[in-house]
């Protein structure tokens, strides 16, 4: 009797053994589902200045992979990738183990954006009345696309437009305020004080843009251009 015991109880250790093994083994493994959570997480809170409505869906990860679990892990955007439309996260683990994935991910951002309400020939000054909003998804769009009319108005178009095309940087000519060797007035502003000198500008630039100015004791200022002559800078 007393060896069916022991028999017994060595077996109900070989099942709790055996049961047990793999919990321990998953505790000790990174749980890839809160991972893609984190992941997407990390590129809501990066892309919190951009236009419209964002969405953020990571890539399944490999279930096959058996990382290790952290508890210090670093995210960033892999190299060449933006932080909208189809992108890349390093996610690395610098403790107790080190390792490096890279997920993949979808970001959609949902936005109006401008297009051309007519056709405009080159060299015509953009007005509000030149524009019309359309609304998508600006990651299948090209880079450099208006969404603020404020952006467009005031610049000068570059090549001809037909109706409805997309109006981008590229296509839109920021026209100068300020002329290469033009006299101007450097605007030096900090906090409690305001310097005002004279100086003459050593290239053109739009309003906005940064330009180099010559002050009279020969020294080279860089600062932004303004309408009027005016060239800031700010400490």
């Amino acid at each position: 009797m007393k060896r069916v015991s022991i028999t017994g109880r060595i077996a109900a250790w070989l099942i709790v053994g055996l049961w047990g093994a793999p919990v321990d083994a998953a505790s000790s493994h990174q749980d890839l589902t809160q991972l893609r959570v984190q992941v997407e997480q990390f590129l809501l809170s990066q892309s919190t200045g951009l236009p419209g409505k964002v969405s953020v869906s990571a890539l399944a990860i490999d279930p096959r992979l058996k990382l290790a679990s952290c508890d210090q892990l670093q995210m960033s955007l892999a190299a060449g990738s933006r932080i909208w439309g189809r992108t890349s996260v390093g996610v690395r683990c610098s403790a107790p183990q080190v390792w490096t994935i890279y997920v993949q991910a979808n970001v959609q951002v949902m936005a109006e954006y401008l297009v051309a309400a007519a056709p405009l020939a080159q060299g015509h000054i953009i007005t509000e009345q030149d524009l019309a909003k359309s609304h998508g998804d600006l990651a299948k769009l090209p880079p450099g696309v208006f969404t603020d009319a404020s952006q467009a108005i005031g610049r000068a178009v570059y090549v001809p437009l037909s109706a409805g095309t997309v109006l981008r940087q590229e296509m839109l000519r920021v026209l100068p305020v300020v002329q290469q060797g033009q006299k101007v007035i450097l605007n030096t502003m900090g906090e409690g004080f305001k310097v005002s000198a004279e100086g003459t500008a050593l290239t053109s630039a739009g309003d906005g843009q940064r330009v180099k100015v010559k002050v009279g004791n020969g020294r080279v200022v860089s600062g932004l251009a303004r309408r009027g002559g005016l060239i800031e800078v700010i400490f």
